[in-house]
């Protein structure tokens, strides 16, 4: 059973930044994609960013290119989500999640969730 627990959110003013990691434990880290996943209030979940198993391939959301980056160290068993440039729409819950098989898969396996605020 693979288990993911993020943690590095928090409350940030407009135009700062924030670091979210994601630690995995429970299987191979490195067979898994790994991907970003935000949800607000009253809105449905979206993804922000993923990640392939070898690190050598990101993907992001058009809101985010050029503000967040992915990255993973299957040394350590982490997912880490550097955000800069933050605006107060990226307030959300964001979500650590884990795929066996692609980038695109369903992402069977999810954290519990970190609140990121972004004051105006």
């Amino acid at each position: 059973q693979v288990q993911l627990v993020e943690s590095g959110g928090g409350l940030v003013q407009a135009g700062g930044s924030l670091r979210l990691s994601c630690a995995v434990s429970g299987s191979t880290f490195s067979n898994y994609a790994m991907g970003w996943f935000r949800q607000a209030p009253g809105k449905e979940r979206e993804f922000v960013a993923a990640i392939k198993w070898s690190g050598g391939s990101t993907y992001y959301a058009n809101f985010v290119k050029g503000r967040f980056t992915i990255s993973r160290d299957n040394a350590k068993n982490t997912v880490t989500l550097q955000m800069n440039s933050l605006k107060p729409e990226d307030t959300a819950v964001y979500y650590c999640a884990a795929d066996p098989t692609s980038v695109l898969g369903k992402y069977p396996y999810w954290g519990q969730g970190t609140q990121v605020t972004v004051s105006s």
